[in-house]
This record gives C-alpha cells, sequence and structure tokens, in this order.
C-alpha cells in the first residue's frame, strides 16, 4: 500500500456539498494509489460502510459514499484495510489506531459566508492609520484617564509612549476613506477594525457608548468647552470632552460618516468588520459614568455609580449594595480587577442581555450594513461557561437573522472546539494554528517576544505537530475562513521578531525593534500567510516594514512618504497570486516535505495545483519535493509565480521540470518560492 497516497482533508475537493443542510445527502470522498488492491470503509457516527470506487484519474484511484444527514454533529474517518493489516485515516492523517479527537466532523446547517473563504482582511488601529479630518482630533487636557492627561501628537514619526492609552496621533475614519485608493491597490478585500465606538482610549477597548461611532474618529459638529486646567483631575470640569462625546450633533454626524465609509467599501466590492467589546466596558461608560462624563446631561439618565436607583444598576455587580454606598460607589467588579473596565453583569439582566444583542443586530443591519463581528475575550463573557455558550447563540440568531452573510469571529486562545460546533462563532483569530507555529519555525521567538527557544526555530516537526493539533479543533468552514494574521496589536510586530531581541520597548528602548532584522525571513513568512489555508490578514503597516515590540510599540503610525517599498511591493504580489488562484483560497492543502527550516506543501483543487517551499537557512538548499502527492501529474511542467529570496524577490517566468512526480529545485538561503502546474504552452494546466 503505498501510504503516501492517502488523502482527504475535509475540503470541498472531499465533502460534497462542503457545507450541506439537514437532510440533505452529502459525498464523502477518499484517495488512495489506484495501484493499490485495498479496501477503504467510511466509518461514520461508528457505522461502517463500504466506498466504491468513483474513478481513477492520474495516479490516484478516488472513492465516495453517500451520507443523508441527520441534525447534530456528524463524525467520520476511514478504515483502510491492506491484507491484514487495518489502518485508520483522520485529520491527522494515516494511524494504527483510533484517535476520536482527530475523526473529520460536519455540523448540518452550519455554514460561513463565501466571501470571507480565503478573503485578504486588513486590520485598521484607526488612530495610528491616516489623520483625515484635524478638526476632530483630542486635545492635550481634553481629559484625565489612567494617571494622566489626553495628549495630541502632533509629530506623527513619534514613537508610541510606554504609557500610551490616552495618547492620540489624530487617524480617523475620514484618514481611511482618503486612503481607500491605496488599501484597494494593495488588494484588500475586507477592513477590520479595531473598536471605534465612543471610548476614552486610542485602543477603544473601553466601551463608553456602544450606539455611536466616536467623534474623534467621526465628526464633531459642535464643538466648545474647556479643557482642563494643569493640575485639574476631575473629569466634571472636561466640558469640552463632555460636549463631544455626548452631544447628539457628533454622534449622529459620525454614524453618517460611518454609513458613508460602508457604502464606499461596499461599492468597491469590499467588505467591513466591527470589533465588538461586550464582555466589559469601560469606566467613562454611560451606563457606569465613573467618571461623571453624562451626571445631570439632557437625554441621559444617571449612570449606575451616580445612583442606586439608576435603570443600569444591574447591568454591573458591586461588591457592596446598599443605600450608604452611594453617590459615587467605585465598588464593583472590574475584568480582571481593572476599575476602567467594569464587567458587564449579563445573568443578573436581562435587559443588559437584550441589549447588547440588539446591538449586534444593529450595526449589521441597515442603515450601517456591517459585513461581521470580532469578538473580543469572546470566552470571557458572562460569569460561567453555560452562560457564555448560552449567549453565544442568542448572539449568532440574532446577527444571522439580520444579515445571513456576516461572519462572527472571535479571538481566543487555546482550544475554541466548544464554541465552532456550528450555533456559536464561524471562526477565530488564529494564533493557535496559524500565528505561533510560524513564528517558532521561522523565527524561534514566542509571539510577544517575550522568549526565544532556539529548539523550536526550524522545528519541522513540532510545526506539523502544532499544526495538525490545532486545526482539527475547527471544521473546515472555520478554517477557510480562519483569521491568519502574522502580526497584531496585542504581540509584536513579526518583522522585529525577526532579530531575535528577547523583551519589550520599556527596558530595550523603540530603536531596538528596528535592528538587525531580516526582512527575508519576513517575506518568507508572507508567502506562507498568503498561500496556506484560511483568510490572511495583514496587519496595518506591516506590508511597509513597520516594526515594533509588543503593545505599546506595535501601535506605531503608518509610515506614510516613508515605506519599505520592497516589502510593500512583495506584499502586493503576493496578495495578487493568492487572489489569483482558487486553490489558495478553497483548495486542499497537503504537507509534502519537512526537515530541519525547510517545509513544502501544496495546495489543490481539481483545476490547479500550486507547491510552495520556504528555505529558513541561511545557507543553499536542494530539495527533493513529491508533488504528486498535491496531485501533480508524474510527468509535467511547472511554472515560477514567485521566487524570494535573501536580498529580494522576483516573478520572472521560469520552469520547473517535474520527472516521477518530484520537483528538486535549488533553494537560496532565506527563501519561499512559489510554482503551479503548467500545460506545454506554458499556461494553467486546464
Amino acid at each position: 500500500m503505498n501510504k503516501q497516497a492517502l488523502f482527504c482533508d475535509g475540503t470541498a475537493r472531499y465533502v460534497c456539498p462542503l457545507e450541506p443542510e439537514v437532510g440533505e445527502t452529502v459525498t464523502l470522498k477518499f484517495r488512495a494509489a489506484k495501484e493499490d488492491n485495498i479496501q477503504i470503509r467510511l466509518a461514520i457516527n461508528n457505522e461502517l460502510y463500504t466506498m466504491e470506487s468513483e474513478r481513477t484519474y492520474g495516479a490516484f484511484t478516488y472513492y465516495r459514499a453517500e451520507w443523508k444527514l441527520k441534525d447534530g454533529m456528524t463524525s467520520y474517518y476511514f478504515e483502510i484495510q491492506d491484507g491484514e493489516e487495518v489502518w485508520y485515516y483522520n485529520r491527522s492523517g494515516l494511524t494504527d489506531g483510533r484517535i476520536p479527537y482527530y475523526d473529520f466532523r460536519l455540523a448540518p446547517g452550519f455554514s460561513t459566508p463565501d466571501w470571507a473563504k480565503g478573503a485578504v482582511i486588513y486590520q485598521i488601529y484607526t488612530d495610528r492609520f491616516y489623520n483625515g479630518d484635524p478638526e476632530n482630533d483630542v486635545e492635550t487636557r481634553e481629559y484625565f484617564y489612567i494617571g494622566d492627561y489626553s495628549s495630541k501628537v502632533t509629530d506623527w514619526n513619534k514613537y508610541p509612549a510606554a504609557m500610551g492609552v490616552r495618547e492620540f496621533y489624530g487617524g480617523d475614519l475620514q484618514g481611511v476613506i482618503d486612503k481607500l485608493d491605496y488599501l484597494q491597490d494593495l488588494g484588500v478585500e475586507v477592513l477590520y477594525f479595531n473598536p471605534l465606538f465612543v471610548s476614552p482610549s486610542n485602543h477603544k477597548y473601553d466601551i463608553q457608548d456602544y450606539d455611536y461611532i466616536d467623534p474623534h474618529f467621526g465628526k464633531i459638529v459642535e464643538d466648545g468647552g474647556e479643557l482642563l486646567s494643569p493640575g485639574e483631575k476631575s473629569n466634571k470640569k472636561a466640558t469640552k470632552y463632555q460636549k463631544r462625546t455626548t452631544s447628539f450633533a457628533n454622534l449622529e454626524a459620525s454614524n453618517e460618516l460611518f454609513i458613508k465609509l460602508v457604502e464606499e467599501l461596499h461599492r468597491r466590492g469590499m467588505k467591513i468588520i466591527l470589533d465588538g467589546v461586550f464582555n466589559h466596558c469601560g469606566s467613562f461608560n454611560k451606563w457606569m459614568d465613573r467618571e461623571c462624563i453624562y451626571e445631570r446631561k439632557k437625554g441621559y439618565a444617571p449612570g449606575a455609580y451616580i445612583s442606586r436607583e439608576s435603570p443600569y444598576h444591574d447591568y454591573f455587580r458591586f461588591f457592596s449594595d446598599e443605600e450608604k454606598d452611594w453617590p459615587y460607589n467605585g465598588k464593583y467588579d472590574g475584568w480582571w480587577g481593572h476599575d476602567t473596565l467594569p464587567k458587564l453583569n449579563y445573568e443578573e439582566s436581562v435587559k443588559l442581555e437584550n441589549y447588547i444583542l440588539n446591538m449586534g443586530r444593529k450595526w449589521v443591519s441597515p442603515p450601517y450594513n456591517v459585513d461581521g463581528w470580532r469578538l473580543d475575550v469572546a470566552a470571557d463573557l458572562g460569569r460561567s461557561n453555560e452562560y457564555n455558550h448560552q449567549f453565544w447563540k442568542k448572539f449568532r440568531e440574532v446577527v444571522k437573522n439580520a444579515n445571513p452573510d456576516a461572519i462572527i469571529l472571535a479571538e481566543h486562545y487555546g482550544d475554541p472546539r466548544e464554541w465552532l460546533g456550528g450555533d456559536e462563532w464561524d471562526t477565530v483569530m488564529n494564533y493557535d494554528a496559524f500565528m505561533e507555529p510560524i513564528t517558532w519555525f521561522l523565527t524561534g521567538m514566542e509571539k510577544h517576544s517575550d522568549e526565544m527557544r532556539e529548539e523550536l526555530r526550524g522545528n519541522a516537526d513540532n510545526f506539523t505537530r502544532a499544526m495538525t493539533y490545532h486545526m482539527a479543533n475547527m471544521m473546515v468552514p472555520s478554517l477557510l475562513t480562519s483569521m491568519n494574521e502574522l502580526s497584531n496589536h496585542d504581540h509584536s510586530r513579526f518583522l522585529t521578531r525577526t532579530n531575535h531581541m528577547v523583551g519589550r520597548v520599556a527596558e530595550l528602548g523603540p530603536e531596538a525593534a528596528n535592528e538587525f532584522v531580516n526582512p527575508a525571513v519576513m517575506r518568507e513568512a508572507v508567502a506562507f500567510q498568503m498561500t496556506w489555508i484560511g483568510a490572511p490578514t495583514v496587519y496595518y503597516g506591516d506590508e511597509a516594514g513597520v516594526c515594533g515590540f509588543t503593545d505599546p510599540d506595535n501601535r506605531r503610525t503608518y509610515p506614510w512618504g516613508h515605506e519599505d517599498q520592497q516589502m510593500l511591493g512583495f506584499h502586493k504580489e503576493m496578495i495578487r497570486i493568492h487572489k489569483e488562484h482558487e486553490a489558495l483560497r478553497t483548495g486542499a492543502v497537503v504537507m509534502l516535505h519537512c526537515e530541519k527550516n525547510i517545509l513544502a506543501y501544496g495546495r489543490f483543487t481539481e483545476e490547479e495545483q500550486i507547491i510552495v517551499i520556504l528555505n529558513n537557512r541561511s545557507e543553499l538548499a536542494e530539495v527533493t519535493v513529491p508533488v504528486w502527492q498535491a496531485e501533480v501529474p508524474m510527468k509535467t511542467n511547472m511554472r515560477r509565480l514567485m521566487y524570494s529570496y535573501k536580498d529580494g524577490y522576483t516573478t520572472e517566468y521560469e520552469k520547473y521540470l517535474i520527472r516521477d512526480g518530484e520537483l528538486v529545485v535549488n533553494m537560496g538561503a532565506y527563501s519561499a518560492l512559489v510554482v503551479e502546474t503548467i500545460d506545454e504552452m506554458g499556461t494553467g494546466i486546464f
């Protein structure tokens, strides 16, 4: 038996339809070598069924079986009998024993939006992207927060302060609108924004008002009031900030600008994902009002900090809840103990639950028409795991009823399987099955730059084990839409990880993040990102060569006019290649070759085959890849789509000969090669 020929990965080539409904008949397929005399059985929900040969094509015979799906999760694996031997095939590949954890799974009725499968996403940290409207900039001493005043930065190129939560560079939604041509030229299909709702911080994970876009990101049409005097720390006197963030004229104008942005994105064929922070709010929030921003303001009820009779009292858990504790009761539960992040008290307030569910519905509905949610610390919401699951089931129902094509994407560290059963989240930010394994393999660095582990650098066995284990936590519709990031607002920039400096900006200084970086390794990572299964997500500025240790240093401004043009050009080319090949969006994926500092894999559909090779060594390496396992013909030609090497990259045409199903190629130091099958005329094979 040719064990290398055996294959199924649960993608559309092997499951038809990929996202079946309850009661629908699904065709499940399996591949084996055509010369093998073996018996293939499908074990579905632990019952065995003999699979029939569907056809023989190339080096393979394809087997099939049909199954009518009932309600509930369906699990399956394959049993292969070769004479007296019995083998098992599941999501980890071929095994000599049953491992239920790795069973393939189908959830009838579960689907993820087609637009999100393999979509090119761009993450924008709005304050640091582009300042399109200086009139809405946060002013110095506009308010007091976490021990100091708000600060307006006048030097766009200044490094973020070590405690930069209240430091503003002026980026806004008008700036994004002004740069849409740039984003479209880059090849971006989806914009994901860090939170946009009213908030006192630049990161805005401390929401002040869920109903409105922050006027400092939107429009200020009614201004006035006073800045705080030096030494004054009470926001009761921050009348300018109060005016800007509580004026309904400003709030409505900001929402209108947001509608304009969404409409322009949709006109260009692009999508938008908002960040939903529903586990906790902020101490400035109108429901709590610890900073007395809304106290006695017309149109606003008193906050729970202000009055025990507040209509929002049950939205929070107070540790001391007697009449004598008011007004100004600061004894409440904060997320991880932070009093600036009051934990929302869902289990004791149906009104709060309904309000947040309505927010989920509101922003994906007209006139806003957002295309989905990224959910911050989604597993933390509520006070019990049981309630957490109840809430996300309700959230999915209201969002999907309002906009069936909206995506629900959660931030999550660790095993997300219990939320990815088809009735809660669609998918996750893919830390465990993307960011961490590729970072360890290419750099040996932890994703915060907090640790260097030389034994993991170039460790192909660790990489493949990690990817196999964590990919099994997601069904294929979730895997195809998973957010595959190299960097983001919570971790060091990937380019900085290539310098192998352990530490953070407070101890090393910002300049150290720029030193001794290896752009060739970054290009290897981007080549992997744009060819691996999932939705490649570029953190703003990565494409321009931005460096930075973990937050706040990773939140540097986009370097307009100072971009690394080689890195930018490489991103454009790799995004173009990704978008031009369906195999890279939704195709099957198979690991072909792994050794110290070398990876090779294939992505393929029935119509096209693409091979990717990474050489992370510091010297030339000859690599032999059994491309036939990715359904490349045994004797054919392939052409180069991209070759990145130590000093640059090229997309110039070069032909590679495939003989006996193998590709033999010399790979330069820190290089990445992407090739596709061609026919004798030099075009795609089909």
